[in-house]
């Protein structure tokens, strides 16, 4: 065992720091490491199978030196990219009885380990020969797999190096179920995100002070245009200063009522812009706020813009797939979509208006449609854009 302090508050605070790394657990595993005066540690938080690699995060002692480099080994390295590749069907460890610290030599019942193809194989090229390992599963089944090494030359561990596994366990049980948490939300925060952009809406947060937290890429791209809107010392304004006055009216609006749990209506505000273009426009809409919350960090106010200059992005490929259409046809719906006349799309795409007319037929009977802005409006009201 490790000369370490009996005090474990750092790796617990390690543990539940880890689900907020940019790499997960890159403080506490190498922490453990060195506390425990191991080889490796290894957190494995999806086992590999059969075409799935898994997600194994290895934390390895540096090779020919006994000082401990606490840094994140790479999950591309020998160790575990062999062990995901060879060795996990022959690993002893495998299935083992949750929240049980057991060691190698238990696992194996005496047999002599050097015998082992796991062994010889894969341990000792490793410079591994004992290990304690133990699995903690979460209520919704969510398996974390912990493995702690030594060299032959090292001593076994013992039972106070049990102890403090026993005594980590739960705590990586409940940050497992943070991390997992965290991910989901993560997850659909992308998708959602995603879906908005797809539909060429922009998206500015803004927090219970009206200061921006976040925007999109949509959003971003206005933004950096600097035509009609802007940001200003984290303040959204307009390039008219009368309408810069209306639109924080209303969010002032809406941050009152959201302060006295208020009910408030959705707003909307035309936004001019100095070079002529279309007007943008915007939707202001409150967020709810979470219960127990910290006001400051969470979103206050949803801002979505939508800018008529701006092209949904759908692929003819997308609209082939969703109507039935062939390709010439999907091809041409797609630029009268765009707002192309049958004669600019007929250019575009080198054909003859006659042939234009005749595919627009064959697209007007598949879609169930009479008229060109009938069938405009099926395209953009379609998943389409979402694809």
């Amino acid at each position: 065992m490790s000369s370490q302090p009996a005090n474990n508050d750092s790796l617990v605070h390690a543990i539940y720091q880890g689900p907020l790394e940019a790499t997960p657990w890159q403080g506490f595993l190498p922490l453990l490491r060195e506390r425990m005066d191991a080889l490796a540690v290894s957190l494995i938080l999806r086992p590999p199978a059969e075409n799935d690699p898994g997600v194994i995060l290895n934390a390895a002692r540096d090779s020919g030196s006994s000082d401990i480099t606490l840094t994140l080994a790479d999950p591309g390295d020998w160790q575990p990219a062999a062990y995901r590749e060879r060795f996990f069907a022959l690993d002893p460890f495998i299935n083992l009885p949750r929240d049980t610290v057991m060691s190698l030599a238990e696992l194996t019942k005496g047999l002599p380990l050097a015998s082992t193809d796991y062994y010889r194989e894969y341990l000792e090229p490793a410079g591994v020969f004992h290990v304690l390992g133990a699995d903690t599963e979460t209520p919704e089944g969510l398996l974390a797999c912990l493995r702690i090494s030594r060299g032959p030359d090292e001593a076994d561990f013992s039972k106070a190096d049990r102890q403090l596994c026993e005594f980590l366990l739960p705590h990586l049980a409940r940050a497992i179920r943070i991390h997992a948490r965290l991910n989901r939300m993560e997850s659909e925060r992308a998708v959602y995100a995603g879906a908005v952009t797809r539909l060429a809406v922009g998206s500015i947060l803004l927090d219970d002070q009206g200061r921006v937290l976040d925007t999109n890429d949509v959003a971003q791209a206005l933004l950096a245009q600097r035509d009609g809107l802007s940001v200003n010392d984290n303040r959204l304004q307009l390039a008219d200063r009368a309408l810069t006055r209306n639109l924080q009216a209303m969010i002032d609006d809406i941050l009152s009522a959201r302060r006295h749990n208020e009910t408030t209506v959705v707003r909307a505000l035309r936004v001019t812009r100095p070079s002529g273009a279309h007007d943008l426009g915007l939707i202001l809409r409150p967020v709810p706020a979470p219960d127990y919350a910290e006001s400051q960090a969470v979103p206050a106010v949803a801002i979505f813009i939508r800018d008529p200059e701006q092209q949904l992005e759908t692929s003819a490929e997308d609209i082939e797939k969703l109507f039935g259409f062939t390709r010439a046809e999907s091809s041409l719906a797609l630029l009268l979509s765009r707002g192309l006349s049958i004669a600019e799309a007929a250019e575009e795409l080198g054909i003859s208006q006659h042939t234009a007319r005749a595919q627009l037929k064959s697209v007007f009977s598949k879609a169930g449609v009479t008229r060109q802005a009938e069938l405009i409006r099926l395209i953009l009201k379609s998943a389409a854009p979402l694809a």
